[in-house]
């Protein structure tokens, strides 16, 4: 069911200078501009990228999973949720994930849970969302706009390195072979080894990290346009690809993004409370 904030009213405006704002009981919230011209390979070629561009035409995107108290206390799994912000302009969000799944599956089966995901832009508006169904040796996730399946991440087994293969419909379009033990950066990588875009849990520290469960993830999808390099945007540097990934391309990244979240990085289990928190 589609969020009942996601419908567009009266309340949207704008001023002109790309910063989309929504009216509420709370003040005006707003929808940072793009950090990457919407030309070329990111001009929008379905009405499902179109949706989608507010939020994922953008350099690098910062995810933050909230902290799981009563995951870390009692070990009692929790719905996941995420702020995502784009490093150019750290100020406010660009956008919401939240997980949905069944109190009950979520204890018993715990990482092998299936759940739905939704992504929602910074006023609520559902954009896309993932779906993950259960699994036992491998699992896979999928992207969907507007109810369309438009692509999926399925992991390969192996004994000790990470291999997932991304596809936009039926055509595989990247490749990401993680080396495994504390590598925690993951790199897209089309048929030709080419870089495309970058998942990477470590660049703020490994040892910020491991104590903490308020996992943070940079997605890298290349360089922003030299009006949007501002804030965080100067600490992150830029990746060099070989192609910008289209824009359903990097909805189906997103999707990789949270299987990596769940597949390795939630806390599961009350080991103690955290040493450190990450404050948003």
């Amino acid at each position: 069911m589609r969020n009942p904030r996601g419908r567009r009213g009266q309340n949207d405006d704008g001023d002109g200078d790309g910063v989309t704002r929504r009216r509420g009981k709370h003040g005006v919230v707003k929808q940072p501009p793009v950090s990457q011209s919407v030309t070329g390979f990111l001009e929008p070629h379905s009405p499902q990228e179109a949706m989608v561009a507010p939020l994922l035409a953008r350099s690098n995107l910062l995810i933050t999973r909230d902290i799981e108290w009563a995951n870390l206390v009692l070990g009692f799994e929790q719905e996941n949720r995420y702020a995502i912000v784009d490093a150019c302009y750290p100020q406010s969000p660009v956008g919401f994930m939240r997980e949905q799944s069944n109190v009950i599956t979520r204890q018993l089966l715990r990482l092998r849970r299936p759940f739905v995901a939704y992504i929602t832009d910074a006023m609520g508006n559902e954009l896309f969302r993932v779906r993950r169904p259960f699994w036992w040796i491998t699992s896979s996730i999928y992207a969907e706009i507007d109810g369309k399946e438009i692509g999926v991440v399925h992991r390969r087994w192996h004994l000790w390195r990470r291999i997932y293969d991304l596809y936009l419909g039926n055509k595989q379009f990247a490749v990401v072979e993680n080396p495994g033990l504390w590598n925690w950066t993951f790199t897209l990588k089309d048929i030709n080894g080419e870089v495309l875009g970058q998942i990477d849990r470590d660049w703020r520290g490994f040892g910020f990290e491991i104590l903490t469960d308020a996992g943070q993830y940079v997605i890298r999808f290349g360089s922003s346009d030299p009006s949007s390099k501002i804030g965080l945007a100067f600490a992150i540097q830029d990746l060099e690809v070989s192609r910008p990934l289209t824009l359903a391309e990097r909805a189906v990244a997103v999707a990789l993004a949270i299987s990596l979240d769940n597949d390795y990085f939630s806390r599961h289990g009350g080991w103690g409370l955290p040493f450190m928190a990450v404050t948003e």
